[in-house]
């Protein structure tokens, strides 16, 4: 049996006891592949983990860089009391038009606004708004921004709040320093960043599973 294999049977059978999906889940799923979207969403065990992160977190405000087909969204979202809220920015509009019912069908689009653009420019107009900081930001984008994408969070959060960076590993090549690849580059910077960050305490952590070799990286807002 081949090593990949293995990763998939053990994460079948976590998937199985300790985080089983729904209808509303699979139809997520469904509708985006025929909506042909990239089929990158998070596993159901990595979505089963934003849910307790969130839950432990106590969140009741979310940002979510990174919409795809809402798959992630719901999972999030679900953790949310009923007077919570999740922004989610999304860049291309097919994928949102996906996002928004899917949303729609979990029941969740009264506490969650999709917004459609490039992540940075929907950053800055967030910002304006002045909102009540996010609890928990998960970054799941272009990987190029990702050290952008840790700066906005910053100032759209408090102390105790939860940054949450997807697929840092980047299939091992995160550790080459000499990489010229641009999701490579910008990874980096962000786990350096986090690293020497005065207001951030953070950790990365690899995974294998259905999603092959990844991983992601937490930090938590500093006083």
């Amino acid at each position: 049996m081949s090593e990949s294999q293995v990763w998939d049977d053990v994460d079948d059978y976590f998937i199985s006891h300790l985080a089983p999906d729904d209808e509303v889940l699979r139809a997520a799923l469904r509708d985006s592949e025929a909506g042909g979207l990239p089929e990158i969403a998070v596993s159901a065990a990595e979505g089963k983990l934003l849910h307790l992160l969130a839950l432990t977190q106590g969140a009741g405000r979310i940002l979510e860089i990174g919409t795809l087909g809402g798959y992630s969204t719901i999972w999030l979202a679900r953790a949310l009391p009923a007077d919570g809220r999740l922004v989610t920015l999304e860049y291309s509009p097919r994928h949102a038009e996906v996002a928004t019912r899917n949303i729609a069908r979990a029941g969740l689009d009264k506490i969650v606004e999709v917004r459609v653009g490039a992540a940075l420019e929907s950053l800055a107009v967030l910002a304006d708004e002045h909102p009540t900081p996010f609890d928990l930001v998960f970054v799941d984008a272009d990987k190029v921004n990702n050290p952008y994408y840790v700066e906005w969070a910053l100032k759209l959060t408090r102390p105790g709040s939860l940054i949450i960076i997807d697929n840092v590993v980047r299939g091992g090549r995160v550790a080459d320093p000499d990489s010229t690849s641009p999701d490579v580059r910008g990874t980096r910077t962000a786990i350096e960043l986090i690293g020497s960050h005065a207001r951030l305490s953070g950790t990365a952590i690899q995974t294998v599973g259905r999603k092959g070799y990844d991983g992601f990286a937490l930090a938590r807002v500093l006083d």
